[in-house]
């Protein structure tokens, strides 16, 4: 075997070749059409780890004789975006711009790519694993075709495994070595859709195995795995970050911690679960301990002036403080009812409330009988700051817990 990973050599060259995506690829469909019609519009590729996406942006810029660059949004940014523009504007051949881990990039970063897209001067081809409605600006979302890929099936696992075993230009069919249905089984369950994850533990697999033998037995794929991969697609991100949610809700530090740590162990976005936490300190702590909005966004703050892997350590002190605080919901009730009223609500301002800092506003009555709190001792004064109709009514309760007891 070459020092090439199995994985990396065994990259479909061809429509073909690829596997998975049948809602994408086939008759009728819309990748095909896109191919067959020689067109390349600018496209959003959202699927977890291993469905194909960076495969896609090859074949698709081959099949229309395009020139592909390819970014990482990891390790790339606006000024390396702005020099493939550049040489694209003046280049004779179409460019393809593959940025992957798109979402990434801050919403400033990917303004930068707007002007291109929406000239032609390049096509886009974003890969995300996140949702892209959350990640991406809805400028470069409204001009980019969503696409949405799937966790491979576990028969299409196994047809790569299959395909890599008697391959013997780029895969393993030279060596003359074969996998038991047992083995390939465990490989294509422990691999959650993910084909990088099969074939690198096919190739560990076959390299443990002993000089002399020719099979690749369960015994030998275990060894090489060691433990089990962790399954993060799509569904599973949702429902644990779901999970992750409820227990700072339940005030759980240690299921906390551990759905933090299947997160992070798995490569979420650690801006994602930040931004998870600061919602929660206003919607679930609110008020109870208006401390909590500052520790939330304090970390993630240290998130984008750390990173990884230090950040891991704010992340977990946010979140143990967020599951300790005292649990309040009032502010969401509060401004559920208020925006129940608003909503409904075409009153007009009342007069002594509106705007009377201009010259003719004295005369229209604006701002007559308003009275000034600070006129009063303790800098209060009651009065009407709603319409007439809604005089009276409360939206804030508090909850009696927490800083709201006081």
């Amino acid at each position: 075997m070459g020092e090439e990973p199995l994985a990396s050599r065994m990259r479909p060259r061809s429509f073909e070749e690829f596997v998975g995506q049948s809602h994408l690829l086939g008759p009728g469909k819309p990748l095909t059409k896109l191919v067959e019609g020689g067109h390349l519009p600018s496209i959003v590729l959202w699927g977890p780890p291993g469905s194909g996406k960076t495969t896609l942006a090859h074949l698709l810029a081959r099949a229309v004789d395009a020139h592909l660059v390819e970014l990482s949004a990891v390790s790339s940014g606006v000024a390396d975006a702005r020099r493939v523009m550049d040489r694209a504007r003046h280049s004779m051949f179409r460019t393809v711009l593959f940025i992957d881990e798109v979402h990434r990039w801050s919403k400033a970063q990917q303004d930068v790519l707007l002007p291109a897209v929406e000239d032609g001067t390049i096509s886009l081809i974003g890969a995300t694993t996140e949702n892209p409605f959350f990640s991406l600006v809805s400028p470069l979302l409204s001009r980019c075709i969503m696409l949405r890929l799937d966790p491979l099936e576990e028969k299409e696992v196994r047809a790569v495994l299959q395909r890599a075993l008697s391959d013997k230009e780029r895969g393993l069919g030279g060596l003359g070595v074969s996998a038991t249905e047992e083995a390939l089984d465990h490989l294509a369950e422990i691999a959650g859709g993910d084909a990088r994850i099969a074939l690198t533990g096919l190739e560990a697999a076959v390299l443990l195995t002993r000089v002399g033998e020719d099979v690749v037995d369960l015994e030998r794929v275990s060894d090489a795995i060691h433990k089990k991969a962790v399954v993060y697609d799509r569904d599973t991100h949702y429902d644990v970050v779901s999970a992750f949610i409820k227990s700072m809700r339940g005030s759980d530090p240690d299921a906390v911690l551990f759905w933090l740590a299947r997160m992070l162990e798995a490569g979420e976005d650690p801006r994602f679960i930040a931004r998870r936490m600061v919602i929660l300190a206003s919607e679930d702590v609110g008020l109870a301990d208006p401390h909590a909005l500052l520790v939330a966004t304090a970390a993630a703050h240290a998130v984008e002036y750390v990173g990884l892997p230090e950040a891991q350590l704010n992340l977990a002190e946010a979140a143990i403080y967020l599951a300790r605080a005292p649990k309040s919901n009032s502010l969401i009730r509060a401004l559920g009812r208020a925006k129940a009223d608003a909503s409904a609500s075409t009153d007009p301002v009342p007069p002594h409330l509106r705007d009377a800092s201009y010259a003719a506003a004295e005369k229209l009555g604006h701002g007559e009988g308003y009275r000034y709190p600070h006129d009063y001792p303790g800098h209060r004064v009651e009065q009407e700051y709603r319409p007439d109709r809604f005089e009276g009514k409360r939206y804030y309760e508090p909850s009696g817990e927490g800083d709201e007891g006081d």
